[in-house]
């Protein structure tokens, strides 16, 4: 699926409204009798408590995790950041950090912005790390919870800076889980393939980028990236459909990078080959054509040579660089598969280890 950047519960508001109808119609007839008042009593008491208990709910979690939200502006763009550990590493998205290296951020407590530098971004899965030149007091850093145990139909909340909208919250549910999807770049050019990314149907909008999608536990489930496009629209975006980077997958890549200022172990297959999309007389995409091959990668390897054109990658029809991407996504550093490719007009076939991005 491409992107660019179910059911929604009934809200906590919502419940309240209707608790005060029925208050309101019991209490304008008469008293038929002490029996019925009792039932009354009961049931209007039920109402109210269970949207008071979700309301609580939410005011707890927005209490505990947005002091952990921050606003990260660069010099052109604006995202969102989750705090992510008590030295002042901040974790966000590449596509908000940019080609810069010093950023300003604003906690949720200050209009004060503080200055932050980049430690490493990461833009094949679209996750970066800043530092704080100075760590204020009270900055609390977020928990990140177990993605095995995020299910679908699950209430999350969305927190972050959209439309530079600071400290804003959303809210929605996971919608599915296991998604791989493609981000645009400027010219159409994919951004980032990333798979495993959490669908959901909480708010995402512009400028809520690199913040925290959150459990009613109060933990950060995801790190929300991307809105869906839809077609029909253009450029307008898909209302409702939003996707998230997984927390294991973020505390994978966030781990290394502060511990060896890069990441060393991505655990994402790669051919070890520069390509692009070709078309036929038609302009229609047909395959992807190798540019550059990486000396002692999995193509090289393979005897896979600038030139040919690859047409196919296991089972899965290759006909541009996006779809190469996601077929890789799929797959696993060390695993093997077939790689089908056209190497002057001839249809010749290639078994590959796969490599490490």
């Amino acid at each position: 699926m491409n992107a660019s950047r179910a059911r929604t519960p009934l809200s906590a508001a919502a419940l309240l409204c209707a608790a005060a109808l029925v208050s309101g119609c019991t209490g304008s007839g008469r008293d038929s009798g002490s029996g019925a008042a009792a039932r009354a009593t009961t049931t209007q008491a039920g109402v109210p408590r269970a949207a008071s208990d979700l309301q609580e709910d939410y005011r707890r979690v927005i209490r505990d995790v947005l002091p952990s939200v921050v606003q990260i502006q660069a010099t052109q763009d604006l995202g969102s950041g989750v705090v992510y550990d008590d030295k002042g590493h901040i974790v966000t998205n590449a596509h908000v950090v940019g080609d810069e290296k010093t950023l300003r951020v604003t906690t949720a407590h200050s209009e004060d912005a503080l200055t932050a530098r980049l430690v490493y971004a990461y833009p094949e899965q679209d996750l970066a790390v800043i530092k704080l030149d100075e760590v204020p007091d009270g900055l609390r850093a977020a928990e990140f919870g177990d993605s095995s145990k995020v299910d679908v139909g699950q209430v999350v909340l969305a927190m972050g800076s959209p439309l530079g909208l600071s400290s804003s919250v959303t809210e929605g549910i996971v919608s599915a889980t296991g998604r791989t999807v493609t981000g645009g770049g400027s010219g159409g050019d994919p951004v980032a393939t990333i798979p495993n990314m959490v669908q959901t149907s909480a708010a995402i909008n512009p400028g809520n980028s690199g913040g925290a999608l959150v459990n009613l536990d109060g933990e950060v489930i995801g790190i929300p990236t991307l809105g869906a496009v839809d077609p029909t629209l253009g450029k307008g975006s898909a209302p409702g459909i939003g996707f998230a980077i997984p927390a294991s997958t973020v505390r994978t890549v966030a781990d290394q990078i502060i511990e060896n200022g890069r990441v060393t172990d991505s655990g994402r297959a790669a051919l070890g080959i520069t390509g692009r999309t070709v078309v036929d007389a038609d302009y229609r995409p047909v395959g992807v054509a190798v540019v550059a091959v990486r000396d002692g990668g999995a193509a090289d390897e393979a005897g896979i040579r600038p030139g040919d054109v690859i047409t196919g990658l296991g089972d899965t029809d290759i006909t541009t660089i996006t779809s190469l991407s996601e077929a890789l996504a799929g797959l696993e550093p060390g695993e093997r598969t077939t790689v089908t490719f056209l190497r002057d007009d001839s249809e010749e076939k290639a078994d590959v280890t796969l490599g490490e991005q």
